[in-house]
């Protein structure tokens, strides 16, 4: 394998490492959407640590790799100057309503498939066109004209990123920025490990610490990837780690013209994930076939997939993209799309749970921002 160029040796170690980030999302049921329900709905936030745990460890990992000179963050896709608030916040609420309609995130949705689900195979073909059709087709043309026309270039105010270490530097003028950045770091990444920890319940589930451990170390491993084995003096392999929007689109662009392209890491990360799925179910004979229930079934998951793509090519990722691998890089527009992916998510659950009592869906929007703290209460 040493022989072969940097491409290939890259899409090789993301493809394996894709494997178990497959085997083990499944094995442990780690899924984001999930997560939320569970912490909506019945009060429960262990699945919802793990998330956090993962945030955590990567953080730390990155940070850790970036200090060493192993990587340089800046050069990752969330650390750029150029600050899509308006696509982050948009982008995230669409993609937390997408994910809630489709039942599951990119990645869940296509752990989902490797188990046999054909309803994640609507959505995955979904998510892919639409997500491609944001990056270079007919809704590109949406998101240059609407969305990126409000980008702030903080470049201008010479702030060379958008990382929260160094817009505090900026505010505050501290000009030591390695110390900020370890102070932010260990701040989110060891508070996370320690919130993720702090429930006794959470320390007692074996598979959502393992699901927190090795996905938090799975993005430090797709940096290394990118970075160290794709490097090459005349054509350097893309920065980048795991996300499951973009590259789900470039995936079905490389099948449809598999004789003219070539393999990237998102691609092969993309197929390694249904892959090690696949390999889990049929390993532990829980391979199954799900279809759609019924009409109203299919046309949630329709629209899930849309907004998905749609809304994850705004905000420059998904919940491991953005949620996992661009926190690592302590970006501000991580943290916004974070947020707006879980209260599109949570918000989306109560309206879809006050619309069981027969409320109009405005009724049902006021009730659930009540709910939030974020309306007057009115009577129900």
């Amino acid at each position: 394998m040493m022989d072969w160029e940097p491409v290939y040796r890259v899409a090789t170690l993301g493809f394996v490492v894709g494997i178990v980030f497959g085997g083990i999302a499944n094995k442990t049921n780690f899924c984001t959407m999930g997560a939320v329900s569970d912490w909506v709905n019945i009060g429960s936030k262990d699945r919802l640590r793990a998330w956090v745990l993962a945030i955590g460890v990567a953080i730390l990992a990155t940070r850790f790799m970036d200090a060493r000179g192993i990587i340089d963050v800046d050069q990752a896709i969330y650390a750029t100057p150029n600050f899509g608030w308006l696509g982050h916040i948009l982008g995230g609420l669409l993609f937390g309503i997408g994910m809630t309609l489709a039942s599951g995130c990119g990645q869940r949705t296509l752990v989902r498939l490797g188990g046999g689900n054909l309803k994640s195979l609507v959505v995955v073909l979904l998510l892919g066109l639409t997500a491609y059709m944001t990056m270079r087709g007919l809704l590109a043309l949406v998101r240059v004209n609407a969305i990126d026309v409000s980008n702030i270039n903080l470049a201008a105010s010479d702030i060379p990123n958008q990382g929260i270490d160094t817009l505090i530097g900026a505010v505050t003028g501290i000009e030591n920025g390695s110390v900020i950045t370890w102070i932010v770091a260990i701040v989110l990444g060891l508070g996370s490990i320690i919130y993720a920890f702090a429930s006794k319940t959470f320390r007692t589930s074996f598979d959502n610490i393992l699901a927190g451990l090795v996905i938090g170390l799975i993005i430090p491993a797709g940096w290394y990837i990118t970075a160290v084995v794709g490097f090459d003096d005349f054509d350097p392999v893309r920065f980048e780690s795991y996300t499951f929007v973009a590259p789900t689109g470039e995936s079905l662009m490389y099948l449809l013209t598999f004789t003219g392209s070539t393999i990237s890491f998102g691609v092969a990360a993309v197929f390694g994930v249904i892959f090690g799925s696949f390999l889990y179910v049929i390993l532990t004979g829980k391979f199954r076939l799900e279809t759609f229930n019924d009409r109203g079934d299919m046309l949630r998951h329709i629209f899930g997939g849309i907004a998905m793509g749609f809304g994850g090519v705004l905000a420059l990722g998904c919940t491991i993209g953005q949620g996992v691998t661009g926190m690592s890089t302590l970006a501000l527009g991580s943290l916004l799309t974070l947020v707006s992916i879980v209260f599109g998510s949570a918000l989306t659950m109560k309206i879809e749970y006050y619309r069981l009592d027969d409320l109009s869906f405005f009724g049902a929007l006021r009730q659930s921002l009540a709910d939030m703290r974020l309306f007057p209460a009115g009577k129900h």
